[in-house]
């Protein structure tokens, strides 16, 4: 099959790919050259503007804010940037109370192949009373979503889950979860870290009460603008103990000693914004709202179904799911001496990662061509066959 022209015409805006082959977008997205303007924009303002910048900068996290909204298809007002996923899940953990005693509501179930920085957070509230719920997988790679729900009972607060899994690339059943924790009164909160800008999300139609991640990875943006959206309903149902100025109704007026939350989102924002970080990212979001998310999607299944073919032909562990329906944007597959294998793949600029007990991850994205999948694999097997120095 062909590339897709239309996809590829957008490789303008990534120079830096003409210098490599970066098939590590589900860990950090290539760099759009317009990330450069931005940030010089931002400089600039600091430069000329001194103190009276704010004026400038602070729009930017509602705009940030909006641009995340269009592609994870939320209404205008439900979501708020943050620095990453782990201050987000301080956030939403310090919303809760766990209460002790026969039937109390403290329960917290998520899956045993959670990303260790959701798990850590969610480990921490035991000490304030939480109980937390580790689902198994039995095959390592995918979460039976019958078994979550099973485990999701009226004593359950809120289920932290990966919208898709990061070292398996599996896309679990969202929806039917959130409906399962909606019945009992529980809260699903959604990373979807792996999945925005590569799997069309729609967080109304999935039912979840909060969704959360990052502009790391398929969104192109960088380091430091995480995002937060809260149902609708919920957004003034909680007053976060983990918080800041910037989550007071009138951050400028200092008013003490006590916290005055404001009365929309931006009461789960906490202290100053890492202003630069939404400049930087401004470029890649961008870029992912105008092409549209299915349209990266249909193109990310014909070339992950291509580094499958090159994982069965060169016999190595496939680590992923093979049924499109149940695979994320990347391709997870492992080898006896992978890690090494990764290492001097990235040495040459054949851009991959590594994770225990997964293997070697990739990732094309719609700036990927075809044959640069060819290139990868074959450079791998010319590193595993002892070919090169």
């Amino acid at each position: 099959m062909a590339d897709d022209a239309d996809l590829l015409a957008y490789r303008k805006r990534f120079p830096a790919l003409e210098d490599c082959v970066h098939l590590i977008s589900h860990s950090l997205g290539c760099v759009p050259a317009k990330a450069f303007d931005d940030l010089a924009e931002f400089a600039e303002l600091w430069r000329t503007k001194s103190i009276t910048a704010w004026g400038d900068w602070l729009p930017e996290v509602d705009a940030a804010a909006q641009r995340i909204e269009k592609i994870i298809s939320a209404p205008r007002g439900t979501v708020i940037m943050s620095h990453n996923v782990s201050q987000i899940m301080s956030i939403l953990a310090s919303c809760f109370d766990y209460p002790s005693g026969l039937g109390a509501r403290n329960k917290i179930v998520y899956e045993a192949m959670q990303f260790p920085t959701v798990s850590y957070v969610w480990q921490a509230e035991q000490r304030r009373g939480a109980e937390c719920v580790l689902v198994p997988s039995t095959d390592g790679m995918t979460i039976d979503a019958d078994a979550m729900c099973a485990a999701i009972d009226e004593r359950t607060l809120a289920v932290p889950m990966s919208h898709v899994v990061f070292s398996s690339a599996y896309i679990q059943d969202a929806k039917k979860i959130a409906a399962r924790a909606k019945e009992v009164g529980a809260h699903v909160i959604l990373d979807c870290y792996q999945s925005i800008g590569t799997v069309p999300l729609d967080v109304v139609d999935l039912g979840v009460a909060f969704a959360c991640g990052g502009s790391v990875k398929y969104l192109c943006g960088g380091p430091g603008a995480a995002w937060l959206y809260v149902r609708p309903d919920l957004i003034q149902e909680f007053a976060p103990r983990v918080t800041g100025w910037f989550g007071n109704e009138a951050p400028f007026a200092f008013t003490m000693p006590e916290q005055s939350y404001a009365d929309n989102v931006w009461r789960y924002m906490g202290g100053t914004p890492a202003i630069a970080a939404l400049f930087q990212s401004r470029a890649g979001q961008q870029t992912i709202g105008e092409i549209g998310v299915r349209k990266i999607r249909d193109n990310s299944l014909v070339q992950t179904d291509i580094c499958i073919k090159w994982v069965d032909e060169l016999g190595m562990k496939l680590n992923s799911p093979r049924a499109e329906a149940q695979r994320g944007g990347s391709v997870v597959f492992d080898f006896v001496g992978s890690a090494d294998v990764c290492r001097e793949l990235n040495r040459r600029k054949f851009y991959c990662d590594h994770r225990p007990q997964a293997g070697i991850r990739i990732a094309p994205h719609f700036y990927t061509k075809t044959e640069e999948i060819d290139l990868f694999f074959g450079e791998l097997k010319k590193i595993r066959g002892g070919a090169g120095g």
